[in-house]
């Protein structure tokens, strides 16, 4: 054989086998994550990163969009299912077609599917609901919350999801605001103490891991997401994506600390908030998410925008996309949520690099934190999901620690008319009871915003559940007599003869701007309700709310007051405390003020004058003949 051939042969032999090595070790877990990310971003081409920067919604997200434009993430956002009452094997087939579509690429990089689960697996029938981060502040139980996390995160994994855009971390210091019932309080230490809930959706990082970088401990756990960055909760008047106007100190004692402690738990994602910090806009920050989230605070996770947020730069939103594309990304964004626009961001991001307005160093910074959230999730091993955790999703010991928070979550503020006579706990073996009031038998309005649809729903036909009227049927004694009245007029109570009347009123599902409220009245007809209930029959209004609201009109006629927030799918935990199993344990992680013109009003303010103040809550003991 010709020398020359041998030797070509060789170096051919050997050039073919060290590319094949080098091929595949973005692929290979062997290797050290950093050496898997280099060598990934090494391949990929402009259009590749900036594919994975941009996050689409469902309705857009077909095999062939994604693979076409090298697509990184895919979101539901609230209400984006794949059909209504879909099932497991529905949620899990979706996701995984999407997947199939980006494997087909070239590089084969999987997308991150990500969804509101901000209360449970909340988009979901048959999910179990948690009760709203407001009432899960009023536990002050850390531990609970981890375990609310370790839960939602098995029940989002059954449905083929990796991703998780929650928890929120926000300061509410100012009930108005819509989204105060997705703060666990105003008071920054409680947040802080929450957000133990990371952990438990994206597993207990090592001690030995460095602090700052994103963990999840396996296919079982989620990536979550610290949202929405930062002072979202402070914005002038309660009004959602508003300004929030305080100085520096104020901003990194107040509405940061959440942050420090989520990011030294190995958070994956942090959101941008639409708000603005003293006139500018959060998503155009550059010194809060560059120079002090990434560089100071050392957070190499990726950081996203809300749901059409950098459109929101400019007034009014999408006036200039470009400008607002050039500002949000150098400002730090690294992947946008850009539900329907995708193809305008893809022409006008990649345009913008070209003409150097954007440096690449920029580009790789995002995709390389992309790429480290995706190898860390472990999607380039595990890129499909199957249906063996079918059975988490609304799972008998879920509900049961579900009905354990609600529990835990209710805050008893009267007890008596007098203080000496208590009502509650309630007797089991009256011989006839009333129950009343809008929100007694209906379990929308128990799950609040952001339950299988954006704003909530209304009524029974959601998902599945108890209402504090089939919960309280299955409590009382068999032989006692159950009369349900929604709005019950006074004529209809008289020479009665009720031992009792447990009312239940309060607000109607909404979420965001649409439950931003300036005058927090109950609404109609619960103040005749409570009315009409309490002038004739000793009676425990439940007030079933997002926050706290005007109750002091009512209050003296009423002989017990408990607030139960948004418990979610399980009224049980309701009776358990009011019929004595339990007793009431939880704290008022929210000033309850007099009047709205107090407001804003927090604990520690010159003028602070409560009608319940921060921390109080009245306890029972659990009643002997329970």
């Amino acid at each position: 054989m010709d020398s020359r051939f041998v030797i070509a042969f060789l170096f051919l032999s050997c050039w073919v086998a060290t590319g094949k090595t080098d091929h595949l070790k973005y692929k290979d877990p062997k290797q050290p994550l950093n050496t898997r990310i280099n060598d990934l971003l090494s391949r990929m081409t402009l259009a590749e990163k900036i594919g994975q920067m941009a996050q689409i919604a469902t309705a857009n997200a077909t095999a062939e969009v994604i693979a076409g434009n090298f697509v990184g993430s895919v979101l539901s956002g609230g209400g984006g299912v794949p059909a209504p009452k879909a099932s497991v094997e529905v949620w899990v087939n979706m996701v995984n077609e999407m997947q199939k579509g980006a494997l087909s690429t070239r590089l084969g990089i999987p997308i991150i599917y990500g969804i509101d689960a901000v209360h449970g697996h909340n988009s979901v029938y048959n999910a179990t609901i948690f009760p709203h981060n407001v009432g899960l502040g009023a536990t002050r139980d850390p531990s609970l919350v981890k375990r609310i996390g370790a839960a939602t995160a098995l029940e989002v994994r059954a449905t083929g999801i990796p991703y998780v855009f929650a928890p929120c971390v926000a300061v509410c210091r100012d009930p108005r605001w819509g989204r105060c019932f997705e703060s666990y309080s105003e008071d920054t230490k409680v947040v802080e103490m929450m957000t133990e809930i990371i952990p438990g959706l994206q597993g207990d990082i090592p001690m030995t891991s460095s602090k700052g970088v994103p963990f999840v401990s396996g296919k079982k756990k989620v990536a979550a997401c610290a949202k929405h960055f930062v002072g979202d909760g402070g914005t002038h008047l309660g009004i959602n994506e508003n300004n929030t106007i305080v100085n520096f100190h104020d901003l990194l004692s107040i509405h940061m600390p959440p942050y420090y402690h989520a990011i030294i738990k190995g958070v994956s994602t942090v959101m941008i908030s639409f708000s603005s910090w003293n006139g500018i806009k959060m998503h155009q920050n550059r010194y809060l998410i560059t120079d002090f989230l990434k560089n100071k605070l050392r957070f190499r996770g990726f950081v996203i925008s809300d749901w059409q947020g950098i459109d929101k730069i400019t007034t009014p939103p999408h006036a200039n996309y470009t400008y607002s594309i050039l500002s949000g990304i150098l400002a730090g964004i690294d992947m946008v949520m850009i539900p329907f626009d995708y193809p305008e961001f893809i022409e006008d991001l990649t345009f913008l690099v070209n003409q150097n307005f954007i440096p690449m160093s920029r580009i790789n910074d995002a995709v390389r934190r992309i790429l480290r959230v995706k190898f860390t999730v472990g999607l380039f091993e595990n890129p499909f999901a199957d249906y063996s955790l079918a059975a988490e999703v609304g799972k008998r010991e879920h509900r049961e620690l579900a009905r354990e928070a609600v529990r835990k979550s209710l805050v008893l503020l009267k007890n008596g008319k007098t203080g000496k006579n208590p009502l509650l706990p309630l007797p089991k073996n009256a011989k006839k009871i009333l129950v009343a009031g809008s929100h007694a038998h209906n379990l929308g309005y128990q799950c609040g915003g952001w339950t299988i649809e954006w704003q909530g729903l209304g009524g029974n036909n959601l998902t599945i559940g108890t209402t504090l009227l089939d919960a309280i049927m299955t409590t009382v004694e068999p032989n006692t007599e159950v009369v349900y009245f929604e709005n019950p007029d006074a004529y209809s109570l008289n020479n009665s003869e009720f031992a009792y009347a447990i009312v239940a009123v309060g607000e109607q599902p909404y979420a965001e701007s649409f439950g931003d409220n300036l005058n927090l009245t109950i609404p109609a007809p619960g103040p005749s309700t409570i009315q009409n209930v309490c002038s004739s029959v000793k009676c425990v209004v439940v007030l079933i709310s997002g926050r706290p609201l005007v109750i002091e009109p009512y209050i003296e006629q009423i002989d017990a007051m408990v607030a139960a927030w948004l418990p979610g799918t399980e009224g049980q935990g309701i009776t358990d405390v009011l019929f004595g199993d339990y007793g009431f344990s939880g704290k008022l992680s929210r000033t309850w003020f007099r009047s709205v013109d107090q407001l804003p009003m927090n604990v520690g303010d010159p003028h602070y004058d409560p009608l319940y103040p921060f921390g109080f809550g009245l306890t029972t003991e659990p009643s002997r003949t329970s």
